[in-house]
């Protein structure tokens, strides 16, 4: 499938640190990714868009959580920032445990992932490639 050549290349937002603010950027990114005719991107970017933002609230003390989708050629890069500079790590949950696989997750969806120290906080990227068979 290839993607609509149609809208600008990228896409910002800021979101208040509170519970709805993973649902707003799930919204978003899901817009974005139908204007470039990604529409098989969404359910993988939804998630990912997801756990990230409820990682920036839940474990840093940000005033303000950044989401920006990139349409590159190839790829579409997904970044959440915040003010925290902790290095994100995935966490090897008990077996019981009902949290702390998000990582792991977005470890076995995305093609690559990582994060970058700023000099406000950190920016935590995630790429999917644009060429993934729709399901």
């Amino acid at each position: 499938m290839e993607a609509a050549p149609t809208g600008p290349q990228r896409y910002s937002d800021g979101y208040p640190p509170r519970d709805t603010a993973p649902s707003r950027a799930r919204r978003d990114v899901t817009l974005y990714l139908h204007t470039w005719g990604l529409d098989h991107l969404v359910d993988d970017a939804r998630l990912i868009v997801s756990e990230l933002v409820t990682n920036a609230i839940r474990h840093t003390r940000t005033g303000r959580v950044g989401v920006s989708v990139t349409r590159q050629p190839d790829r579409v890069r997904i970044v959440v920032t915040d003010t925290s500079r902790a290095t994100p790590a995935p966490a090897v949950p008990d077996a019981d445990a009902e949290a702390g696989r998000g990582l792991q997750l977005i470890d076995q969806l995305a093609t690559g992932w990582g994060s970058d120290r700023l000099a406000t906080g950190k920016q935590v990227w995630v790429e999917l490639t644009t060429d993934k068979a729709p399901s």
